[in-house]
């Protein structure tokens, strides 16, 4: 539930960097040659989802193991780069109070916020690359990237291997934008929500059994033992390379090369304005909006921003708080990212694809509000009761947030810009988990979970009440 849920907001990113979203007179034009026939369209998002499906249980995996993990590099990492951070921050560890054992947090987060950021850079740069060499070459590269980061956490016997394994896993994880490209260029306006619902589906299931599987190899490797960390990582690099097999032989190349971009470096400066942050928060890409659509659309983008760099701080962080302050093994972790993942899917497929629209705006600000005592719950918990009871809320809050956030920002902009307009907003929220782990980590770190995870309830009634008080389309 951490570094990988920006993914999905992300979305259709690639789509904005050099494409515009065909209207509804163009796609009722499309011929055979610019568009897959009826029959060959659902199978190419069939073999998306599937794409996604093995490479979220692999990833996921890590999850319920990373705090483990972590704990294992500060008992055997004696003189390597563990060791030499733990030293390099002993006097502000010594000022603020914090156990030593707390240094596993403040390294995660480094590690949270670094992988999301390279992911916040690499995304707009793989799908630009696509743009021009096709979507499937760059695709299989993205997977060798990760299948290799893999291969990296398994054969890391200490901490600095596993950094280069996380740095090159968040390189390599532009394929999730790359999936949405894909599905975009195989459908309509009338199929594309489908496609989408399936990706939806295939992180849903992603984010409940991939750290479930982590758990059951957790529980039963002999942690005493050096290296009891590389029959996981064994085991998703064999989902890696079963998902590279996969794409060569099902994945067909779905934008022609007479559509593709002519030139790569004019493909990677339009790139760069999503990864430009005064670009982003200004909307610099999206052109002839009316001055009050603008500032509505800056102000939405400035609320999601807000909102995602403080959620993402609990989302990061409450693996370690379940691991120091309750003790959870691996698989009772694992039962709580299960918990919350059926809420969400539940609510996402019965309750939020079938809102109003009327309703989008008031759900969302319901969202919203309900993710200030969730915070404010799990803060308090004393009892895994409490936790479980926090992070339902907090499961119900996030089904609701991010959907309609997302819907109410793609009424702005021409129909022409929609992808254009949705690249930008998705930038934001991974650029907002690209820093949130680590601000909370350091709050957890310095001042504990407690008074991290109120004041951070407290702050996102801001979010909350812009918000209620904006109009917007």
């Amino acid at each position: 539930m951490t570094y990988l849920r920006g993914s999905l907001e992300k979305g259709n990113s690639v789509r904005g960097v050099n494409q515009k979203v065909p209207d509804a007179k163009m796609e009722s034009k499309v011929t055979k040659e610019s568009l897959p026939d009826a029959a060959a369209t659902p199978r190419t998002v069939y073999v998306v989802f599937f794409s996604l499906l093995l490479d979220l249980l692999a990833f996921t995996m890590i999850l319920p193991l990373l705090p483990s993990l972590l704990e294992y590099y500060r008992q055997h990492d004696t003189e390597g780069l563990y060791h030499r951070l733990s030293e390099s921050i002993k006097f502000f560890q010594v000022a603020v109070g914090a156990p030593e054992r707390y240094s596993s947090v403040l390294f995660g987060g480094f590690l949270g916020s670094m992988f999301s950021f390279l992911q916040f850079v690499a995304s707009p740069i793989v799908g630009a690359l696509s743009d021009v060499y096709g979507r499937k070459r760059i695709m299989i590269i993205c997977m060798i990237g990760i299948a290799l980061s893999y291969l990296l956490w398994a054969v890391s016997s200490n901490f600095a291997i596993f950094v280069i394994a996380r740095f090159v896993g968040g390189l390599s994880k532009g394929n999730i934008s790359l999936a949405m490209a894909i599905i975009t260029d195989v459908s309509n306006s009338k199929s594309r929500g489908k496609g989408m619902a399936l990706v939806g589906i295939a992180f849903s299931l992603g984010f409940i059994v991939g750290p479930m599987i982590g758990a059951i190899f957790s529980r039963y490797s002999d942690k005493s033992t050096p290296d009891w960390f590389w029959v996981p990582a064994a085991f998703a690099m064999c989902l890696a390379l079963a998902d590279i097999l996969f794409l060569a032989i099902c994945l067909q190349e779905t934008l022609p090369k007479k559509k593709r971009a002519k030139k790569v470096l004019i493909s990677l400066s339009r790139a760069l304005e999503y990864i430009n942050p005064a670009c982003l928060f200004k909307f610099d890409a999206v052109k002839n909006l009316s001055t009050k659509d603008l500032e509505s659309l800056k102000r939405l983008g400035f609320i999601y921003f807000i909102y995602l760099f403080i959620y993402s701080g609990l989302e990061f962080t409450v693996t370690f708080l379940m691991y120091h302050k309750f003790s959870f093994t691996s698989i009772d972790q694992a039962k709580v990212f299960l918990t919350t993942g059926v809420v969400m899917a539940l609510l996402q497929g019965s309750v939020v694809r079938r809102l109003p629209e009327r309703l989008t705006q008031k759900s969302a600000v319901l969202g919203l509000y309900l993710i200030v005592p969730s915070f404010i719950i799990v803060g308090l918990a004393q009892t895994s009761s409490m936790l479980y009871l926090g992070m339902i809320v907090f499961a119900i809050s996030t089904a609701f947030v991010v959907t309609c956030m997302t819907t109410l920002t793609s009424k702005y902009g021409n129909f022409d810009q929609k992808g254009t307009v949705l690249g930008i907003f998705r930038s934001l929220g991974a650029l907002a988990r690209a820093l949130g782990p680590i601000v909370a980590s350091m709050a957890f770190w310095s001042i504990g979970s407690t008074i991290t995870y109120i004041v951070g309830g407290i702050l996102l009634l801001y979010p909350s009440l812009l918000l209620q008080f904006t109009v917007l389309l």
